[in-house]
């Protein structure tokens, strides 16, 4: 099992991606910032995992892509409503 060049390419794009939103963690200049980029991140992540799952030919990791993104995405608006200091 080796990846193909279009799985290189995608996966050459995902490792740039969390680069790059690692470093807009870093240097965020505020709070929101550093939400965007880690919402960005776990985008990415959720990318990644896909990626394996055609690597792996494994629904299993789609399954795991899935719980994932949801997860993340309650997790994010759960911190941007804590930023905004929303109680509802």
């Amino acid at each position: 099992m080796t990846f193909s060049l279009i799985q290189q390419i995608a996966v050459g794009f995902i490792i740039a991606a969390l680069l790059l939103g690692f470093i807009r963690l870093l240097i965020g200049p505020d709070a929101a910032n550093r939400v965007i980029s880690a919402d960005t991140m776990s985008v990415t992540v959720t990318a990644a995992l896909v990626v394996f799952a055609a690597y792996f030919e494994s629904a299993l990791f789609l399954d795991v892509a899935l719980v994932y993104g949801a997860i993340a995405f309650i997790g994010v608006i759960a911190i941007a409503r804590a930023i905004k200091g929303d109680s509802a």
